[in-house]
């Protein structure tokens, strides 16, 4: 496999063997012998760009002693403004992403964090000595060029270049000269590479930073604080996660990668701050799918003199403004299916939903004797002798969340699985608390806050025992934080949301990996 920008001056006709996945009679030895040929050209194709560089070096033009070059205009200052530009002499500096070689005239493209444009070098306009290092550059090489704009005679935005600077060699061939770099691992593990050659990539990450920044602006005009919390603990509290431990050596001991912010956001509630929020990352250590990755984004809010009701109303208003100025539209598609954001969401309590999707009705169900037994009889499997909370959880586990695919808040979730929520006035079995689920996956988590001490140390030395047997997930016992409630802690409202799931909902990513820049990955061979 040839690649003609290495190879000389003589245009080359690259040939390709298509592999077709399904090619049954695509024999072992046929694949061995392209593997082999494709190796054999890379190797060729490194060794003649090195000997390029080398060329460059013995004539004082080594690109990488290249230490700035001021650009005064982008890509698309060019193309979409070039009624005001034509003529205009211009400065821009990007990446060479293809090249065609006419005699003494040649066209490539120029792609920078705008977007493209086109360049025309002419050995008249460049001289016969500058214009022939320029064919000598290769596709993925970095340039500077200067030139004026105007339009050829099909009409595209082009610069006649006057100049042109190396300024970064590029020694490897880009993978679209072995047909592109579609497998998703490789793209994961070479994210540099996946944005250079996958243009589209670089949109779902211009949403991700549109989305935080609009959160930050959102909040800041609602009088929240953003500040920050230790990544490092003694305790891991906060939610129910197998945290990574570390170990401090100075202090000789063990330390958690923090699974959440809650504790100490709320500690801060209690120092008069009122209204705090951070985004950060958080660390569990637990497995991997399409919706989990070990670290991920998160923001956590918290508002004094708040309750779950408020939280509900700022979720929504909050995601509806983000999607209205981030894509402009409230109604989007993901994954082919049409979801609606507009204001107006559907809610239920979790007794509802379950009795809805799965005919138990839990309000019937007194006992955890009575509760074991619908359960069983409709079908569920479960250890022990679970509460009857546990087992109402169970059931819209099981039964409601596969069908949620509009914006649905869940209220009213039961005390046994929500450790830090304040209880229901109207039935202590229950707290105010919700779960907001889009497209059949939770995205924010909030609740009213429990701020009796009482209440909350008895919750935590229930979380001790189911830790005591087993549950790696269940929290330890944060005497500080019980400390801090002694203090008083107003009425507040909190409200957590998983940044990663809300980007991958605005951008149509089918993954967590798509939406991170360097998702956690297995160490290659």
């Amino acid at each position: 496999m040839s690649d003609q920008n290495d190879c000389g001056d003589t245009p080359v006709v690259v040939s390709y063997m298509v592999t077709s996945w399904g090619a049954t009679f695509l024999a072992k030895e046929e694949k061995n012998l392209q593997e082999t040929i494709e190796t054999e050209d890379i190797n060729e194709i490194l060794k003649i760009r090195r000997e390029k560089l080398s060329d460059l070096q013995k004539e004082g033009l080594d690109p990488f002693e290249i230490a700035k070059f001021p650009s005064t205009h982008h890509a698309t200052d060019v193309t979409e403004h070039f009624e005001t530009m034509e003529n205009q002499t211009v400065v821009l500096a990007g990446r060479m992403m293809s090249k065609r070689d006419m005699g003494k005239a040649s066209f490539c493209d120029l792609v920078d964090r705008t977007g493209r444009i086109q360049l025309y070098v002419k050995v008249d306009a460049v001289g016969a000595e500058e214009y022939a290092r320029f064919r000598k550059l290769d596709i993925g090489d970095i340039i500077g060029t200067e030139g004026t704009v105007f339009k050829t005679h099909r009409g595209e935005t082009s610069i006649h270049v006057t100049k042109i600077t190396l300024l970064a060699k590029s020694l490897k061939p880009l993978p679209e000269k072995f047909h592109g770099l579609k497998d998703p691992d490789l793209r994961y593990r070479q994210r540099y590479v996946d944005l250079i050659v996958n243009p589209e990539v670089r949109r779902t990450f211009e949403i991700r930073s549109a989305v935080i920044k609009n959160f930050r602006s959102f909040l800041d005009k609602r009088g929240f604080m953003e500040v920050e919390t230790p990544v490092l603990n003694t305790i891991p509290g906060g939610a129910a996660a197998k945290p990574f431990v570390t170990h401090h050596n100075t202090l000789d001991i063990d330390m958690y990668l923090r699974i959440a912010t809650e504790l100490h956001l709320k500690r801060l509630i209690v120092g008069g701050l009122e209204r705090v929020y951070e985004i950060g990352r958080i660390f569990r250590n637990e497995g991997m799918s399409v919706k989990h990755n070990p670290e991920f984004t998160t923001i956590e809010l918290y508002q004094a003199f708040a309750d779950y009701n408020d939280m509900m109303e700022l979720t929504e208003a909050i995601i509806t403004d983000t999607a209205q100025n981030v894509l402009g539209t409230t109604k989007i598609t993901y994954q082919n299916e049409e979801i609606d954001l507009s204001p107006g969401w559907t809610r239920m309590t979790m007794t509802e939903a379950v009795k809805k999707y799965s005919g138990i009705d839990f309000d019937q169900l007194q006992t955890d004797e009575e509760a074991q037994k619908a359960v069983k009889a409709a079908g569920m499997k479960f250890d022990g002798s679970p509460l009857r909370g546990d087992l109402l959880n169970l059931m819209f586990e099981e039964t409601v969340e596969e069908k949620l695919l509009q914006p649905t808040f869940i209220t009213d979730y039961p005390v046994e699985v929500s450790p830090l929520a304040k209880r229901k006035k109207e039935d202590p079995r229950l707290t105010d608390r919700f779960e907001l689920f889009i497209t059949r996956r939770e995205i924010a988590n909030a609740f009213s806050e429990l701020n009796d001490p009482i209440d909350q140390k008895e919750r935590f030395q229930r979380q001790v025992q189911l830790r005591a047997s087993g549950d790696e997930e269940a929290n330890m016992m944060d005497d500080d934080y019980i400390n801090a409630l002694e203090y008083g802690m107003p009425p507040t409202g909190g409200m957590g949301m998983g940044i990663d799931r809300l980007v991958m909902l605005l951008s149509d990513s089918a993954s967590i990996r798509d939406v991170l820049l360097f998702p956690t990955m297995k160490p290659g061979d």
